[in-house]
């Protein structure tokens, strides 16, 4: 069962160089179980093929109102549709279905639907920051049109700024919030499991001002929530980065900040966990005392005694009872397959997923990661560099067949090329 097994949804694509990523939403849509039907404009044949869409989605792709064998298309399309997507929404189709001119079969579909409809604009930064532009898209959400994007990033000219289109997952998450807030979306793969996350970089105070950290974001442990959440599972996340964690159905946040509150915190959650996936870097060391009062240089160099904190992954493997599956991280700058393996062992865990963030792109305040997954036998599934949500989809599966290594077949199963 994927998460919107029964659902239809339109998915309009528009002619602007961004058109290549909707190939990959309409991927992540039909994986999620969802009809995906469709309708691309005559300006988004120039980007992207009629072949690439009917290959992937769940009918053949429409442009005219005059072709195919229904009368009507549009209304077909539209009254059919549990959601209507735009992706990407350049700023003549803003201005068309601001306006409610349909001039082709996508703008009329979107005037015959009463659906939810999502527009995730994309544009050069001078094209979204037009005064037009933006009274256009003020308009629309005022309407009650969800809006994803666009973020910052690099453009298609070669210069950064506002305007790029939202990430394909990210696309696909606002298709699951919005259905699940409109009705019961069916039971995904880990539909009844309950998934505990750590996220984020622990810091540990050597007084008001001052702490030992580390640079991670929580970035790839909220990537985990999400994956699990839109696959049906109930999430627990344990983060140091609260201001950045999902906000969505499933997803319970809590807040922490030290090694020992994130223990705690783990501690009340771990016994009715199915999963456990402790992404959090989590720091090896805290001061013995924390001073009471700033720090002054004035002072010298302060004496700063270090303690070891709670190993919280051991302590979960030596509790943990039943079939509960249990996750490790590991950062590291050398001996990434050598000292992943050694981790594994030490702690009692049934996967190890490590990264080399010493490698450019991989770890901490990247949004993209690569990284090594062991299992208990050995088995290496190897993960190039990708998006967060990519690598989250790897290890949630890695997850499942560990706590059911019979699901798909026998364990380990080989790797698909990515």
């Amino acid at each position: 069962m994927g998460a919107l097994d029964g659902r239809r949804v339109v998915l309009g694509v528009t002619g602007g160089i961004a058109a290549y990523k909707a190939v990959e939403v309409c991927r992540r849509l039909v994986d999620a179980g969802a009809h995906v039907a469709p309708v691309l404009t005559s300006s988004a044949l120039r980007f992207v093929g009629r072949a690439t869409f009917d290959a992937l989605a769940s009918e053949p792709v429409q442009v005219s109102l005059w072709d195919g064998d229904h009368p009507i298309p549009h209304t077909r399309l539209g009254q059919g549709a549990d959601l209507i997507l735009i992706c990407p929404a350049t700023a003549r189709l803003l201005a068309d279905y601001r306006n409610g001119r349909s001039g082709d079969l996508l703008t009329a579909t979107l005037l015959a639907t009463r659906a939810p409809v999502i527009v995730c604009p994309a544009m050069h930064t001078e094209m979204w920051e037009q005064p037009a532009v933006i009274d256009n898209v003020g308009t629309l959400a005022e309407r009650g049109v969800t809006i994803v994007g666009p973020v910052d990033g690099h453009l298609a000219g070669g210069d950064t700024g506002a305007g790029r289109l939202a990430e394909p997952a990210d696309v696909v998450d606002a298709v699951l919030g919005i259905l699940a807030a409109d009705g019961p979306v069916p039971a995904g793969d880990m539909a009844g499991l309950t998934v505990l996350i750590t996220a984020g970089g622990t810091r540990e105070p050597i007084g008001p001002v001052r702490y030992i950290g580390n640079r991670s974001t929580g970035k790839q442990g909220h990537a985990l929530a999400v994956e699990a959440a839109s696959r049906g599972a109930k999430v627990h996340c344990v983060t140091t980065r609260p201001d950045t964690a999902p906000d969505m159905v499933g997803v319970a946040v809590t807040p922490v900040e030290t090694a020992e509150e994130m223990a705690r915190a783990v501690a009340d959650r771990a016994a009715d966990a199915d999963i456990v996936l402790m992404a959090a870097a989590v720091a090896d060391f805290r001061a013995a005392h924390v001073a009471p009062q700033k720090i002054k240089k004035a002072e010298g160099i302060p004496e700063v005694r270090l303690v070891p904190t709670t190993d919280i992954l051991a302590e979960l493997g030596r509790q943990r009872t039943g079939d509960q599956v249990l996750v490790g991280f590991a950062a590291e700058t050398s001996d990434l397959l050598e000292n992943a393996a050694a981790k594994l062992a030490a702690k009692g865990v049934d996967l190890i997923v490590a990264n080399d963030v010493s490698a450019p792109g991989v770890g901490f305040g990247h949004d993209t990661n690569a990284v090594v997954v062991i299992d208990a036998q050995g088995v290496v599934v190897e993960v190039p560099l990708s998006d967060k949500r990519e690598v989250a989809r790897v290890v949630v599966d890695a997850a499942l067949r560990a706590r059911r290594p019979d699901h798909d077949g026998a364990r380990p199963v080989e790797r698909e090329d990515r």
